[in-house]
C-alpha cells in the first residue's frame, strides 16, 4: 500500500469574467476477509458485487443526499453490471441513510461493513464522511467520496478517497471572485457551529479574502436555528458587501427568505451545497442575488442531460427525491462520475474483495461527465483544477452561468 504524507498543498484561483444579468465513531468488524466483498448470488443464479452507498436521506442535506443517490442510481441503470475477472456481475447498490448525523453515521457505515460491500461512495456532507471514516478503516473498505470537500476527508489515510475539488480551492476561487466582482473589501461570513463542512470553507474564504487585503466579520448559529434575522441586521450594520453562507439548503432557504425580508442589498454567496433546486425555488420571485461555486454546469454534456431528465421524468419517486422537477444538480452528475469510478476500480483489482479494490483505486483514471477524474498519490485527491461560478435567475427559476474557474 503507497503511504501518503500527511499534507496538502493549498491552490489558488483568479475569477473569470462573470456575464451581465444576475441580479461535512464507532469502529465497524476490523475482520474483513469474513464479511466484506460477498460474491452473493442474484435471483437469476449471476454473481453480484456490492457498492455501498453512505449518504444522506434525511436530515439538514437530505435534498442534496437524495440528489447525489439519483446520480448513481441513474448510472446503476444504466450500467447495471460490471466484468470483474473474466465474469459479469450484476451490480447492487446498498443504500444507507447516515441522517446528515455525524453521531448516527457511524452506525449507518457499520451497516454497510456487514452487507458485504467491496467500496463504499459518500457521502454528500464533510462531517459525516469524516465520522464514518474509522469504521470503513477498520474494515478495510475503500470509500470514494463524491462531494465531500473538506480537506480532513483524506488527510492522513490510505483508504477513503475523492473526486471533487477541495475546500481551499473553492474558498480561493469565491473570494477573487467576490473581490473581481464586486470590489467586496469586507465581508460577512455565517457558519453552523459543529459542521466540518462550514466551518472549514468558512476558514478557507476568509483566508483568501484577506490575504486580497479584505476585511471579514464571522459568526456562527447553532444547529436547529431557523432565524437569521440578527445575523443579517449585523452584516447590514457592519457595511459588509458580500454575505458568505457556506450551509446546508435548509438553513439556507431561511436565510434567503429573511435577506428579502430585510432588503439585504448586498450579494449571497456559498459553496456547493448551494447548488439545487432548493435554492432556485426559494430565491424565486425574491430580490435577492445570489451567487455559487460548484462541479457541473448543466448543459455541460447533452448525452447526460438529456439521459438523466428521461429518467427523472420516467419516475415519480426520483423526481420527488429530486425536489419536483427535472432541474439537475451538479451532486447528481458527481454521483454518476462516482459510479462509474467504483466500476473502473473494480474492473482493474479483478476482484471484489475490497483490499484489491483500494489498491487499484490509485490508478484508476476517468472520463466523466464533470471532468477528467485521476487521483494523485498524496492524499487521494482527484487532481481537479476546475470550479463553475453560477448565479440564480429569479426570475426564470435557473441557474445562469457566469464564470469558469481554473488554478493558475
Amino acid at each position: 500500500m503507497k503511504k501518503r504524507v500527511l499534507a496538502m498543498a493549498l491552490v489558488a484561483a483568479m475569477a473569470g469574467t462573470m456575464l451581465t444579468g444576475c441580479g461535512g465513531g464507532n469502529g465497524g468488524n476490523a475482520d474483513s476477509s469474513s464479511n466484506t466483498g460477498t460474491e452473493a448470488p442474484a435471483a437469476d443464479g449471476a454473481k453480484v458485487v456490492k457498492i455501498g452507498v453512505y449518504e444522506p436521506a434525511s436530515g439538514d442535506n437530505g435534498a442534496g443526499g437524495k440528489q447525489e443517490v439519483l446520480g448513481m442510481q441513474y448510472a446503476n441503470k444504466m450500467t447495471p453490471t460490471v466484468e470483474i475477472g473474466g465474469e459479469e456481475y450484476n451490480v447492487q447498490l446498498e443504500i444507507v441513510d447516515n441522517e446528515s448525523s455525524n453521531d448516527k453515521g457511524p452506525s449507518a457505515a457499520s451497516s454497510l461493513v456487514g452487507a458485504g460491500v467491496s467500496v463504499v461512495l459518500g457521502s454528500y456532507g464533510s462531517g459525516v464522511s469524516i465520522a464514518a471514516s474509522d469504521v470503513f478503516k477498520e474494515a478495510g473498505i475503500p470509500a470514494i467520496g463524491v462531494t465531500c470537500t473538506n480537506p480532513q476527508v483524506t488527510e492522513g489515510n490510505t483508504h477513503y478517497f475523492r473526486i471533487c475539488f477541495l475546500d481551499p480551492f473553492q474558498g480561493t476561487v469565491l473570494a477573487n471572485f467576490a473581490n473581481a466582482e464586486f470590489s467586496a473589501k469586507k465581508a460577512y461570513i455565517l457558519t453552523k457551529q459543529g459542521d466540518d463542512y462550514s466551518k472549514g470553507l468558512g476558514h478557507y474564504f476568509q483566508k483568501a479574502f484577506e490575504e486580497l487585503g479584505g476585511e471579514v466579520e464571522t459568526n456562527e448559529f447553532p444547529d436547529g436555528n431557523t432565524d437569521f434575522n440578527s445575523y443579517i441586521t449585523a452584516a447590514k450594520n457592519a457595511g459588509a458587501e458580500v454575505f458568505f453562507a457556506p450551509v446546508s439548503t435548509e438553513a439556507a432557504a431561511n436565510i434567503i427568505e429573511q435577506a428579502a425580508t430585510q432588503e439585504l442589498g448586498i450579494p449571497l454567496m456559498a459553496g456547493d451545497t448551494w447548488d439545487s433546486n432548493v435554492i432556485l425555488n426559494a430565491a424565486k420571485g425574491k430580490n435577492v442575488q445570489i451567487y455559487v461555486s460548484t462541479f457541473y454546469q448543466e448543459g455541460g454534456n447533452a448525452d447526460f442531460d438529456k439521459g438523466f431528465k428521461e429518467f427523472l421524468n420516467s419516475d415519480s419517486t426520483a423526481k420527488t427525491n429530486n425536489g419536483g422537477d427535472d432541474t439537475i444538480s451538479a451532486v447528481s452528475a458527481m454521483g454518476h462520475d462516482a459510479y462509474y469510478v467504483a466500476l473502473e476500480a473494480l474492473k482493474a483489482a479483478g476482484s471484489t474483495d475490497p483490499a484489491a479494490v483500494n489498491e487499484a483505486l490509485w490508478k484508476v483514471t476517468y472520463s466523466g461527465v464533470s471532468g477528467n477524474i485521476a487521483f494523485d498519490d498524496v492524499n487521494g485527491d482527484a487532481r481537479r483544477d476546475t470550479a463553475y461560478v453560477k448565479c440564480a435567475n429569479t426570475e426564470s427559476g435557473a441557474w445562469d452561468f457566469v464564470a469558469e474557474q481554473g488554478v493558475n
